[in-house]
């Protein structure tokens, strides 16, 4: 299972955009998309605003932009996961508790792309949706392989689903630093959840 998250967020961003990407998620994170300003963000990252407007015309495509890189990186870590494991029981596994994982290591980044996305523009929203939805179907495929291999029994894979999709999201609610559980304890503790509901022995979902 991938352990940590090493992906470059901001892709070929050059630095001034990082600056402004990274000053942006702060005052997202800490005030709210409709709370921060421009300026705000121009502020934190050492610019004046209209250096900002040069690099991006608007605040709501820097939302949209950290939205994207969240989504994409969230997407990657449960690809990378799958690409590690061959069983049924192993690959979901690795899938729940990197994608659990990963919420609570960028937990200020998720909080902002999933609460925040009422508040994009129609065309990059539908965009952003998109990618949800294909985060969706790779964990609903692992389930349905699962229960045609015989491993996993449940009579609700679109529930179990959720259900994953839903845990991982919720722990960028609440999740802080230096707290009783770690992003690898969560990872574990969920995937053993999920895997109980899918009727699998403790013991498998477990191991490793």
């Amino acid at each position: 299972m991938t352990t940590s998250a090493t992906d470059d967020l901001w892709g070929e961003a050059g630095p001034g955009s990082r600056r402004i990407l990274e000053a942006a998620l702060t005052a997202f994170a800490a005030r709210g998309y409709h709370g921060a300003s421009t300026r705000d963000i121009a502020a934190a990252a050492g610019m004046s605003p209209s250096a900002v407007y040069a690099h991006h015309r608007t605040k709501e495509d820097l939302l949209y932009a950290i939205s994207l890189a969240g989504h994409r990186s969230a997407l990657a870590a449960v690809e990378r996961a799958l690409a590690e494991e061959v069983t049924a029981v192993g690959r979901l596994r690795a899938l729940v508790h990197d994608y659990t994982a990963w919420h609570a290591r960028h937990h200020q980044l998720a909080r902002v792309v999933q609460y925040e996305l009422g508040a994009l523009a129609p065309d990059h929203r539908d965009e952003i949706l998109r990618l949800r939805r294909r985060t969706e179907e790779v964990v609903l495929d692992e389930i349905a392989a699962g229960i045609a291999s015989g491993a996993f029994r449940t009579e609700d894979p679109g529930g179990v689903a959720l259900a994953v999709l839903s845990l991982g999201v919720d722990v960028s609610r609440w999740y802080a630093p230096g707290g009783h559980h770690t992003p690898v304890s969560l990872g574990r503790r969920y995937a053993t959840l999920v895997l109980a509901m899918l009727g699998t022995d403790h013991r498998s979902a477990t191991a490793g």
